[in-house]
């Protein structure tokens, strides 16, 4: 469970940033510690908005009550600021989704050792699911989704009002960011994906 206190540092300089290639599982909870998605990739690099995850197709990820294999190639972007995690497809994804922002809290790198000796290393990115999200869709452009999650969360898990009024001010800076394609919104995200499926088919090879 988070202690509620207002952190004072930057999330980017909390805990052991991965190295290029190595495993990174992102590991997400709620504001009251319960579990919530688990999803590998593996760590491709940085650039001036923050650290890049490639996520690739028919990977097994899990939150408590659903598991499944992922259907599309994504990236995940962790940034050097702000509380979000944000997620990027492109028109090879069979869903609608082509952004995906997590509102998040606390986040934060921690190594972990390897299963076995000679393995690369691996990281755990964490963070705490604030419930809302910024989507951009292929067919309903883009909106904030799970506002009613977050009321029923702010009141159930005791949410202090200064986390509902930052992570509200963080949802609106991130809506019109993704409406407007700036910043990592404006087609960064790109050749970092096109990078993740190269890297993915010379290890196949």
């Amino acid at each position: 469970m988070s202690s509620g206190a207002k952190p004072d540092s930057a999330a980017w300089l909390d805990g052991d940033l991965p190295r290029q290639g190595e495993l990174v599982v992102a590991r997400n909870r709620k504001w009251d510690g319960s579990a919530h998605w688990v999803v590998p990739g593996f760590h491709l690099g940085e650039d001036e908005h923050g650290a890049w995850i490639y996520q690739g197709r028919g990977e097994f990820i899990s939150r408590p009550g659903v598991a499944l294999h992922t259907l599309a190639d994504a990236v995940l972007l962790v940034p050097r600021e702000g509380k979000y995690a944000a997620t990027f497809y492109d028109d090879e994804n069979p869903g609608e989704f082509r952004i995906y922002v997590d509102l998040a809290w606390d986040l934060a790198w921690r190594r972990i050792r390897a299963a076995s000796a000679g393995r690369r290393g691996a990281v755990e990115f964490h963070m705490i699911d604030m419930d809302l999200d910024v989507i951009r869709s292929a067919t309903r452009g883009v909106f904030v989704d799970d506002e009613d999650e977050f009321e029923e969360h702010a009141a159930s898990m005791a949410y202090p009002e200064w986390l509902v009024g930052a992570v509200r001010d963080e949802c609106a800076r991130l809506y019109e960011a993704v409406r407007n394609g700036t910043g990592p919104f404006g087609g960064a995200a790109d050749a970092w994906l096109a990078r993740g499926r190269q890297h993915t088919r010379e290890d196949r090879s």
